[in-house]
């Protein structure tokens, strides 16, 4: 019987999906060199050629597109057979992989990762950050368990569930003149220097539909990549911005700031994605749990 693994399997089904062994890499954190070599040792196992080069990309042969229609399968059969043995087990002991923004890392997960910890302590969580975006294509390629992310999403295949409500505020240097706890539109940006997040960004587009219904016309002075990076820049008075609540609703996250509504208001709503296929574990069904018990309290 021939002998490989299931880490072969999983970077061979995302070298045909990415269509380079260089692309493969970067999503896995590895070397391209070490994608290379997981394919040789594949290959040898199988004692057939699975692979062929065209241009600056790769292609599966025909055995590889056999392969390749099997490979989902494989991996769903062994989650279910790991999944059943676990159900045995009187305590809960596995991994899973949350890729969430970073928004949601900093001021939404600590607390429920901490109490999970607390009951499930040979639970083990890794979290991965990015845009929604990297998020999605991350839990397609089966890469992240569960996807924390703004919606709406768009992807192949994915099932999404709602699980919160976050308010957007402006915010601006605390003692700002004549600008302390008041309602803020968006005409009174648009005498304001405005710093925003980064364009192409799920935040960024519901800020900038915002202004587009108010008839607003605003010229960002900065757009930095983290909303951590905001607050510094409006905290030391280069301007005013507008961001999720969830990121100065504790009173150390708002120090130096004054926090105003927006009117009309403006939210935006999280969710957690998955794909349908996708074995849900006890741990997976723990995590989900306290997001959405999380997500209940932060939207009451």
């Amino acid at each position: 019987m021939a002998s490989f693994s299931l880490e072969q399997l999983t970077t061979f089904r995302l070298v045909m999906g990415r269509g380079s062994f260089t692309a493969a890499a970067e999503a896995l954190g590895i070397s391209q060199p070490a994608v290379s070599l997981q394919m040789r040792q594949l290959e040898a196992a199988l004692k057939t050629r699975l692979i062929e080069r065209y241009g600056r990309g790769v292609r599966p042969t025909p055995a590889g597109l056999s392969l390749l229609a099997h490979c989902g399968e494989i991996e769903k059969a062994v989650t279910a057979a790991v999944h059943s043995v676990a159900l045995h087990q009187q305590t809960i002991s596995e991994t899973v992989t949350l890729g969430t923004g970073a928004t949601a890392c900093i001021h939404l997960l600590p607390g429920v990762l901490q109490a999970l910890r607390h009951d499930h302590p040979q639970l083990s969580v890794g979290v991965q950050t990015g845009n929604t975006q990297d998020i999605v294509r991350a839990v397609e390629e089966n890469r992240v368990d569960i996807g924390l992310v703004t919606l709406p999403v768009s992807g192949r295949n994915l099932e999404i569930t709602p699980i919160m409500n976050d308010e957007f505020v402006a915010i601006t240097a605390a003692g700002a003149a004549d600008m302390d706890e008041t309602v803020m539109t968006a005409a009174d940006f648009t005498t304001q220097d405005l710093i925003v997040f980064i364009a192409g960004s799920g935040t960024r587009a519901l800020i900038d539909g915002w202004f587009q219904r108010a008839g607003a016309v605003v010229s960002p002075v900065m757009e930095p990549g983290s909303i951590e990076a905001i607050k510094r820049m409006v905290r030391a008075g280069l301007g005013y911005s507008i961001v999720p609540r969830m990121a100065v609703q504790e009173p150390g996250d708002r120090q130096g700031l004054a926090v105003h509504p927006l009117a009309p208001g403006l939210h935006r709503q999280l969710g957690l994605v998955m794909r349908p296929d996708k074995i849900v574990t006890r741990g997976m069904r723990e995590l989900i749990g306290r997001l959405q018990m999380q997500g209940e309290n932060e939207s009451t």
